[in-house]
């Protein structure tokens, strides 16, 4: 069966672009990266355009591919506002080899920088910087062989991501094959001033010490058959009962006799129950550095790694980043990075973390189904809906 032509790209879908007007100042910066070897000025795609493109790519439903991207450029209105011409599809191609992804990376930290805490209150308070740390796969094409995973026939790129939970925003990206080491990934990317919940994946006396020394705190999970030497045994406060806490014990050190002793202080050990889905229960074993936190705040710090997930959920199946527009790694970093730029955009223009149905609402306002006037309202609500 021949397959559908999907539908051409009109003006009339492409409506409104004041949003975007206002992420020129912040691209700008970009127009010049990869200019290098351009000596006689015959280069028609800059930088700043290839990213407000791959940007129009995530807010608007009609442009499904990289051919949907090169047709919008043919466009009068798309022309207009990033001044250019029809883009070729070896241009688009070109771009991810040429254009560097770490100057969006910063760009991502900048924003990140600027958004402020979603949650308020004594938790939020004694949790400031809680920053959850993951890996997720992106499925890869077989010729990618950069992208290997499992094995010669499994391919995918990894996203190593740190999410500010208590902000709602991504903070810090990189992109590996899928078969690279996350704790060395998270060890690239440290930074101070971070309470850094982890899952039993990144369980490790070095990078306990690593983040330590980057000026930061953690909280991760360990082996319920990690030994250690007890220091002091914690009573349990009537919070912590309701939290699941069983037991909370300072550690003089971490590891038998015969470990060399990474943290070289204090730690704590806080186990706590929880209950399965399916009923059955588990005790998590949480270690962490912070011997002032109440040990119900210490559960509830690993309980908002699971924010993280539903990020990534967001990201690979709302924003659509499951398919990849590029099969080079500095291309999928670069749609990564654009993607969680415009993941920003959407808490900074609402004060809210992003959702379905305001991401479909910018769209419909793109697609000429929704007014200014009506995607302004939407934005309004959710701002007078947000906590102070």
């Amino acid at each position: 069966m021949a397959r559908t032509r999907k539908p051409e790209v009109r003006e009339k879908d492409l409506q409104g672009f004041k949003y975007f007007d206002r992420l020129l100042p912040l691209l700008d910066r970009l127009h010049h990266v990869g200019t290098a070897r351009d000596k006689a000025g015959n280069r028609q795609l800059f930088y700043d355009q290839y990213a407000l493109l791959m940007l129009l790519f995530f807010f608007n439903p009609i442009l499904t591919s990289v051919r949907g991207l090169q047709q919008a450029s043919s466009l009068a209105k798309v022309q207009k506002l990033l001044g250019v011409s029809r883009v070729a599809l070896g241009a688009f191609s070109e771009a991810a080899g040429v254009f560097d992804a770490e100057p969006l990376r910063h760009i991502v930290h900048e924003l990140a920088a600027h958004a402020e805490p979603l949650e308020r209150g004594r938790d939020a308070e004694a949790l400031r910087g809680l920053t959850a740390v993951d890996g997720s796969l992106l499925p890869a094409l077989p010729r990618m062989m950069w992208a290997l995973w499992e094995d010669d026939t499994h391919h995918a790129a990894k996203l190593h991501l740190q999410f500010d939970v208590l902000k709602g925003v991504p903070t810090d990206a990189t992109v590996t094959a899928g078969a690279s080491s996350e704790p060395e990934q998270l060890r690239v990317q440290l930074q101070p001033g971070r309470l850094y919940v982890l899952d039993r994946g990144y369980a490790g006396f070095q990078l306990y010490r690593d983040i330590l020394d980057a000026g930061s705190s953690f909280v991760g999970r360990v082996k319920d058959t990690t030994a250690f030497r007890v220091a002091e045994e914690r009573l349990l406060s009537a919070d912590a009962d309701a939290a699941g806490v069983m037991r909370d014990v300072v550690i003089r050190k971490l590891g038998t006799d015969h470990h060399k002793d990474y943290l070289g202080r204090h730690v704590r050990l806080v186990i706590v129950r929880r209950t399965k889905p399916d009923g059955s229960t588990e005790d998590l074993w949480l270690v962490t550095d912070r011997l002032d936190l109440a040990a119900d705040l210490v559960a509830l710090a690993y309980h908002y790694r699971w924010t993280i997930e539903l990020f990534f959920r967001w990201f690979k199946c709302v924003l659509g980043c499951r398919h990849l527009l590029s099969e080079s790694r500095n291309g999928v970093a670069i749609q990564c990075y654009v993607a969680l730029i415009a993941s920003l955009l959407i808490v900074l223009w609402t004060g809210r973390k992003p959702t379905k149905r305001t991401w479909e609402m910018i769209q419909f306002y793109l697609i000429g189904w929704a007014s200014l006037e009506e995607l302004e309202r939407h934005l309004a609500d959710l701002a007078d809906a947000a906590p102070p």
